[in-house]
């Protein structure tokens, strides 16, 4: 005992986990990395189930480091706990994300190409960019051109060159690792959906608080 009593559990817990739909048992490895200096507690943390998966936790399951302490100290794992990182974990069990149809993707991609086409093309006819280069082509030239296209179809291609490098991607291939802009706005988004669901998650365990002490309760009956 004394052995376990002076170990020293490094704990850091993943930000996010996804899981199957068909996992019942939600053990310690698959949401957190450990490092203990005891190999038999080592070997009992990595078989350490810290949930049970039931039809009303959803498919949005929150396990906080409380919690994980708690299931330690009830099935024997004693030492000190130093956990780095995040101080919960979030759970998302099921095929949440179901495959788009290439119809859908086909439907959609029309969209954005037309309505931005059609937003670019609103945009010129309000700066009234026409006659910008019809002015521009005269200065430069000395002649006037209704159509300078000499002006327009350089401009229209270095148009598209320019959201081409402003969004540092072309397909898959990306020609730095900075991310673009789109990339951090998605991962703002992910991450304030992440916090709103931590936060409604701990409302729901605030405003049921019996639910934590029952299950305590029936956990020590069938020990």
């Amino acid at each position: 005992m004394s052995k376990q009593a002076s170990a020293v559990i490094h704990l850091k817990l993943k930000k996010k986990v996804k899981l199957p739909a068909t996992v019942t048992h939600i053990p310690l490895a698959a949401i957190a990395i450990f490092l203990t200096t005891d190999q038999e507690q080592s070997d009992r943390l990595e078989k350490l189930i810290v949930h049970e998966v039931k039809p009303e936790d959803g498919n949005l399951i929150l396990i906080d480091i409380l919690q994980l302490i708690h299931c330690m100290k009830q099935n024997g794992i004693e030492g000190t706990i130093e956990n780095y990182g995040e101080p919960h974990v979030l759970i998302e069990s099921g095929n949440s994300q179901k495959r788009a149809s290439w119809v859908m993707i086909g439907f959609i991609w029309l969209l954005l190409f037309f309505g931005s086409g059609l937003a670019i093309m609103n945009f010129h006819a309000d700066v009234s960019m026409q006659e910008v280069h019809q002015k521009m082509y005269a200065i430069v030239t000395g002649q006037e051109d209704a159509h300078p296209l000499v002006m327009q179809i350089p401009y229209s291609i270095g148009l598209g060159a320019g959201m081409i490098l402003f969004f540092n991607r072309i397909f898959k291939k990306k020609f730095n690792e900075e991310p673009n802009p789109l990339e951090v706005e998605m991962f703002m988004y992910e991450e304030n959906v992440r916090q709103y669901v931590i936060h409604d998650e701990y409302a729901k365990m605030q405003s049921s608080p019996t639910t934590g002490k029952d299950k305590t309760e029936s956990e020590e009956k069938e020990r």
